[in-house]
């Protein structure tokens, strides 16, 4: 766990919100509505409370994250950028030819990158392996996962929810990333998710709600949840908005995979730079 202020870390959000949207309009193609819905738990994970080396990548005992939600991938290069794991020039070849940040997490190409991910529902079943491994290697790292409400309409996000409660992962904590729109709608129009928290209750799991936009929130629970020791994994409902921080792209459902034109980048810019209010 790092000293870095709240003060200091939602600054940082606005400077990973700000890198990301600029990635977007760079390669003209992405995904801004969900980075940006995920941008302040990401950065409170890696510049507050995650056991991480970015000289050592492949340390054998630093936490891991595992960005289930792959396609909003820009945030995450953000921060690795932003953290030194690779120079942050690199950020200006999103999804280009020959670079390391293709449209979706390549662990072969990107230096801290624990494991690749974009096929929806199969990123939280590889964070749950981590998580055995280090029960049965005797580590105590933490796995971290990030996946969308709307990717939550996926079974296999459920299976592996079983597993956790069946092996007693105490060391995964599962974030879902609850902006309420996915691609073709919301999510209650295209498959109506009842009570996140709920149905992680019934699976076994001690379930924390926030809202996913209160540095403060963020902290605070991650702090309860590093103090819990009652054998449950963790899941955190994170109450969002897609396309947090830029005004025509909040709870838009049509910017989830569009990049904005050079009017539209300007007016993201100013409005990221004014602050988040």
């Amino acid at each position: 766990m790092k000293n870095t202020s709240i003060s200091e870390l939602k600054q940082i959000a606005i400077e990973l919100r700000k890198s990301a949207v600029t990635m977007i309009y760079e390669a003209q193609s992405g995904h801004p509505g969900g980075a940006l819905s995920a941008a302040d738990i990401v950065t409170a994970l890696y510049f507050k409370e995650m056991n991480i080396d970015p000289k050592n990548p492949k340390w054998e005992d630093r936490d891991r994250f595992v960005l289930s939600k792959g396609h909003v991938c820009p945030i995450l290069y953000a921060v690795l950028g932003k953290l030194g794991y690779f120079p942050e020039e690199y950020l200006h070849k999103l999804r280009q030819e020959g670079s390391i940040l293709q449209g979706h997490p390549d662990m072969k190409k990107c230096p801290g990158i624990d494991i690749s991910t974009g096929s929806l529902g199969q990123g939280l079943s590889c964070a749950v392996g981590m998580a055995i491994a280090g029960k049965r290697d005797h580590k105590d790292y933490r796995v971290f996962a990030m996946v969308g409400d709307g990717e939550c309409d996926e079974g296999q996000i459920w299976e592996a929810v079983m597993t956790g409660y069946k092996y007693n992962l105490d060391n995964l904590v599962v974030f879902v990333d609850n902006n309420r729109l996915q691609l073709d709608g919301t999510c209650e129009e295209v498959m109506p998710n009842i009570d996140l928290g709920k149905r992680f209750e019934a699976f076994g799991y001690e379930v924390f709600y926030i809202d996913g936009h209160n540095m403060e929130e963020i902290v605070a629970t991650l702090d309860k949840i590093r103090a819990s020791h009652n054998g449950l994994p963790k899941a955190v409902i994170a109450n969002t908005i897609k396309g947090r921080g830029v005004s025509f792209m909040e709870n838009q459902v049509g910017w989830h995979g569009v990049a904005p034109n050079d009017e539209q980048y300007k007016q993201a810019m100013e409005e990221l730079e004014g602050g988040l209010k």
